[in-house]
């Protein structure tokens, strides 16, 4: 299954969006996927969608908006999707490994990983970049009727997919 943007990107790009759609695909058919615990999601949690109070010095959650995309999926592209946003460096997309850690350290407090979570973060990260790239993609290129939002850049999630891609992440 091809995305309809496919045929409005470079061929280089339209390559790496089908082999990441296929393992994607094959990886969601297998024991490791099945397992995941999933449920409620945000599948959005990103730095402008968390409302604070307090301080700059003494800031306290204030709440969450911006539940267009929640719904029900695995509780670790969840967080994947959070760590893509507020673990990494805006500029380049790095992953900043002390923040991660801290999160994902912070997340594993409350609710321990399995061991199925544990093998599938290299791929939920990579799902989560995946699917903000054709998200961007999509609004880029194909937006809808009466759309109010402005089209974010699709290349910081391109960026981001090359460089979960390129090794593999582990929990704490």
């Amino acid at each position: 299954t091809e995305p309809l943007v496919a045929d409005h990107i470079p061929p280089a790009l339209r390559q790496l969006l089908h082999h990441e759609v296929r393992e994607q695909l094959a990886y969601a058919s297998t024991p490791t996927f099945t397992a995941l615990p999933h449920g409620p999601v945000h599948a959005d949690l990103f730095r402008n969608n968390v409302l604070f109070d307090g301080t700059e010095q003494a800031p306290r959650l204030g709440g969450f908006i911006d539940f267009y995309f929640g719904g029900v999926d695995t509780w670790l592209f969840d967080l994947a999707v959070t760590v893509n946003d507020w673990c990494i460096d805006l500029a380049t997309g790095e992953l900043d490994e002390t923040r991660a850690l801290a999160l994902t350290r912070a997340y594993h407090d409350v609710r321990a990983f399995s061991n199925e979570e544990r093998a599938a973060w290299t791929m939920a990260l990579r799902a989560a970049a995946l699917r903000f790239w054709i998200s961007r993609l999509y609004d880029y290129y194909l937006p809808r009727e009466a759309e109010t939002l402005t089209p974010h850049d699709p290349a910081h999630f391109e960026r981001v997919l090359r460089l979960r891609r390129l090794h593999d992440h582990a929990l704490p």
